[in-house]
């Protein structure tokens, strides 16, 4: 015993914090290496579950927890929106209906994705209304409708312009007719411009009301579905399958996850592609825990051989050498969390600055539609990140410490 700890561990810790004015560059480099793979893991790791949480956030607006349809036209969608309703998973179900239409303005055509929404239900266009970037919620009636800003910018539409919409109904009824019949389009007026943040719902999507989609189709007072409203943490994927279980054929309940099944898996994907490749930050750094604790072995062989001789075991030996990896994992991996939410917390500030260095104004508002960086810590994922860093410093001096555990004594006294 040395100081009242075991001598290996005291002589591991001189060897880290050596005393008088030389100062420690194996140990500072050894823990700024790790505190730095560390800090970017968490950095990289948050913001991109923090883009996939807000993205998430906007496909389950647009599209609902899950939607619930049959293949055809629900001819009493009230009915069985009370029947959901009645289930405790479920906050609420409104009727929903979509289909294609041709939006004309100035002789340009577009050829958008239409869809209905129930103005009945106030929590419905609150959806819409957070995305509104021009014009108001108040002005969407039966006459008019909600442009994404991508075809808002494709044809130079403001609120208040008006527009023609030709549904293929109408098509339907001019070939019936033998060209006799004239068809008229639909003129609506542009109650406002939404961006979502979500590109498939940004590029190609008009909103309107219920009736006025029941009109172009000729629904009478049907729908194409329901749009359905979990309760708070309740499995979207869990209460489709029982939604689909309990009403039966020809009834089918499909989640948001797996409408975008592909999109999030390639989601899924580049983070764990990135977690890896960042993670190399972390064995470079473990890389040089093990050349610097070798080349600590070779420098003193002569005073390892002195303690074997004087009845160290091979075992306390080799824990020197473990003991001062896992130091500097533990340390580094204390200094990389400090060092990482340090800079989540002042992210904006970041953001802003390489902005005005780039010299583009409000760059997260232009590219991703965010005004600022999302970031989502997952506690699992820093559990991850801390066990990992903190195993490969330690297996770091596995290998300085089974050569220091197989040096001879009596050789390693004779070396100079």
């Amino acid at each position: 015993m040395i100081h009242g700890m075991p001598w290996y561990i005291y002589i591991a810790l001189r060897h880290l914090f050596p005393q008088g004015k030389r100062f420690p560059v194996f140990t500072f480099m050894s823990i700024t290496g790790v505190a730095l793979g560390v800090a970017v893991l968490i950095v990289v790791n948050s913001v991109f579950s923090g883009f996939g949480h807000e993205l998430r956030t906007k496909i389950a607006d647009t599209y609902g927890d899950l939607r619930v349809v049959n293949g055809s036209i629900l001819f009493d969608p009230d009915s069985l929106a009370e029947s959901l309703e009645a289930s405790e998973k479920i906050e609420r179900a409104v009727p929903y209906a979509h289909g294609v239409v041709m939006l004309l303005y100035r002789n340009q055509p577009l050829y958008p994705i239409i869809e209905g929404v129930d103005v009945r239900s106030e929590a419905e266009l609150a959806k819409y209304e957070k995305y509104l970037i021009s014009g108001s919620i108040d002005d969407l009636d039966d006459d008019s409708i909600l442009l994404s800003v991508g075809f808002a910018s494709q044809l130079n539409l403001a609120p208040g312009d008006e527009v023609d919409v030709y549904t293929p109904l109408m098509g339907l009824r001019l070939k019936n007719s033998g060209g006799d019949e004239v068809v008229l389009p639909r003129l609506l007026r542009v109650a406002g411009i939404y961006q979502t943040g979500w590109q498939r719902a940004d590029e190609n999507t008009v909103v309107c009301t219920l009736r006025l989609m029941q009109d172009l189709y000729d629904l009478g007072e049907g729908a194409h579905g329901l749009r359905v409203e979990l309760e708070e943490d309740v499995d979207a994927d869990g209460a489709a399958r029982e939604i689909t279980e309990s009403l039966g054929r020809p009834f089918y309940a499909r989640s948001w996850m797996e409408s975008q099944a592909e999109f999030l898996s390639v989601l899924q994907f580049e983070k764990r592609m990135m977690f890896f490749l960042l993670f190399i930050i972390v064995i470079v750094a473990a890389f040089s825990i093990m050349s610097s604790l070798l080349i600590f072995v070779i420098r003193k062989t002569r005073e390892i051989g002195l303690f074997t001789a004087m009845g160290a075991t091979s075992r306390q030996v080799a824990g020197c050498f473990c003991i001062q990896g896992l130091i500097v994992g533990v340390t580094g991996t204390f200094a990389g969390f400090c060092m990482g939410f340090a800079l989540l917390g002042f992210r904006t500030q970041i953001t802003k600055a390489i902005s005005w260095s780039m010299g583009v104004s409000d760059s997260m508002k232009e590219i991703y539609a965010f005004s600022y960086l999302p970031i989502h810590v997952v506690l699992s994922d820093l559990i991850i990140i801390s066990v990992l860093s903190i195993l490969v410093a330690l297996l770091a001096g596995l290998v300085p410490a089974y050569r220091a555990s197989k040096l001879e004594p009596v050789e390693a006294l004779r070396s100079e």
